[in-house]
């Protein structure tokens, strides 16, 4: 009997405060990953993006919308994720499954304070140059290809919105 795919939905923020952007190293995975994680019951990608953000850095953020504004009264409208990628898993504890991440572009609303370890604030020239980033141990390692291509479009989003 062929076993079924798990798929779980998930958010995940790319962090934008004064043109660098929120990394950490996810000792689990082993790569620099922006902040997010599961979407709760109950909870519209939004919510669960803003939370994650929250919980993980104590941060306070805003969505910055990619998608075009539909002028109505209702059903109520959720920001529109920059992306929405599939992601193999390969959890030790639960087995092999997916995540359907939504990312999205956010911005820091609540007042900047010193970082918890482990999490970096990265500039563009860090991220175009390849720069390693020491995860804090003396171990530097990059972060991945798609998630410096993101932080990159994420710098951009929120630059052009201040220049407005």
């Amino acid at each position: 009997m062929k076993k079924s795919l798990v798929r779980h939905f998930t958010a995940t923020g790319f962090l934008v405060n004064d043109c660098k952007v929120l990394l950490h190293w996810h000792a689990k995975v082993e790569a620099w990953l922006p902040p997010g994680g599961h979407i709760n019951a109950n909870e519209d990608p939004e919510q669960a993006v803003l939370r994650e953000i929250m919980e993980e850095t104590g941060f306070k953020a805003e969505v910055v919308d990619q998608g075009p504004i539909i002028d109505f009264e209702y059903p109520k409208q959720v920001p529109s994720p920059l992306t929405i990628m599939v992601e193999d898993i390969h959890d030790p504890t639960e087995g092999f499954h997916q995540h359907i991440d939504m990312i999205y572009v956010c911005r820091l609303i609540g007042p900047d304070f010193p970082l918890k370890a482990g999490w970096q604030w990265v500039n563009k020239s860090q991220l175009l140059n390849g720069e390693l980033l020491d995860r804090g141990d003396g171990k530097n390692f990059r972060p991945p290809k798609d998630v410096i291509r993101l932080a990159e479009y994420a710098l951009q989003m929120v630059d052009e919105n201040f220049n407005l």
